[in-house]
């Protein structure tokens, strides 16, 4: 038998399972290593790289999913965009680039491919969050556009959970039914605003002597949230036992895995007799930045404590604080300065 070398093949695996791509954020292979349906599709991929036509849509996605700007992100979102993107170069693939150039006559078309997914808008609206990211790398760095299309078309998901926040009589009512290391979990999300992601690998070694630095998943690494060591904050960290690396662990005393955090918090929502949408974990998130703007502090400095870019700052503040919350603190500030006069 005749060895074939393939090289720069990608392998990945999720939940035990590995995939094989051509390339980094290349097509998937089809078929076993070694297999001739793996070595022909690996061929096939290698020869569409060669041959692709500039002018053809099909190609944007293809230099997108080989660009840097793609392979920064955090592997969770590639993982997430991958099939996305093949639909995008499946269903636009064959129209000329050009064609993307005139925003009046392309916008029915991407909003009638948005419609196929209107009965789960989120759905939709992620879709277009991908689609307009390919568009965005044509106009730069690309150059093969003038602007994006996607600008101006309205999202479908009209949710909007600023309100939603966990109470302390939420809190209390979930720890009398899960774990204490599921309540630990809660509790640190509360304090702290990190996202699930962060909250499982967030590492004793992160603990400082006055704030918790560590750089976040969302961002790829680029960003740091920086927690000060506040004595609510403190008093957590202290009931936490070390029993790993990581402050978070299951029951078994090693470090949570997602998946395993996900059901045993569910289980434990049911358990309190919780409705599946009434609360979720990344709510505790809107729930340490309400207390944070409640407590007086800044937008700036909130931004910084949960690890935000500073790009439409006030908007993403809005997003996590409800206009309640907001407004009390307003109030409480405005009686402060008062009493001062």
């Amino acid at each position: 038998m005749v060895k074939v070398d393939l090289k720069g093949i990608a392998k990945f695996t999720a939940k035990g399972r590995d995939y094989y791509y051509a390339w980094r954020g290349g097509p998937r292979l089809r078929g076993q290593p070694g297999s001739a349906e793996f070595i022909v599709s690996y061929q096939e991929a290698h020869e569409d790289r060669r041959t692709a036509d500039d002018g053809r849509f099909r190609v944007l996605v293809t230099f997108y999913k080989a660009s840097e700007a793609y392979n920064d992100l955090a592997a969770s979102t590639r993982k997430n965009w991958a099939p996305w993107l093949d639909r995008i170069a499946d269903h636009f693939g064959d129209l000329r680039v050009a064609q993307f150039d005139r925003p009046e006559r392309i916008r029915p078309v991407v909003r009638a491919w948005r419609n196929r997914y209107a009965d789960m808008p989120r759905s939709a609206d992620y879709g277009m969050q991908v689609l307009s990211r390919v568009l965005s790398y044509a106009v730069d760095p690309l150059g093969k556009i003038a602007a994006n299309p996607c600008e101006g078309i309205a999202r479908l998901y009209k949710g909007d959970r600023a309100e939603i926040i966990w109470t302390d009589a939420d809190m209390a009512r979930i720890k009398k039914a899960c774990s204490a290391e599921i309540a630990h979990a809660i509790d640190l999300a509360a304090h702290t605003g990190l996202r699930l992601g962060d909250l499982l690998r967030l590492s004793w070694s992160h603990i400082k002597d006055d704030a918790i630095v560590m750089t976040t998943g969302k961002s790829g690494r680029r960003r740091e949230a920086v927690i000060p060591l506040y004595d609510a904050l403190r008093g957590v960290l202290t009931r936490i036992p070390k029993r790993a690396t990581t402050i978070l662990t299951s029951g078994k005393h090693r470090p949570w895995t997602r998946d395993g955090f996900g059901s045993s918090f569910n289980k434990a929502k049911i358990a309190a007799g919780m409705a599946a949408g009434e609360l979720h974990f990344y709510d505790l998130r809107g729930t340490a930045a309400t207390r944070f703007y409640i407590a007086g502090l800044s937008e700036r400095v909130i931004a910084e404590i949960m690890g935000w870019g500073e790009d439409h700052l006030t908007r993403i503040i809005r997003r996590y604080v409800g206009r309640a919350a907001a407004t009390k603190a307003i109030i409480a500030q405005l009686n402060k300065a008062e009493r001062r006069t």
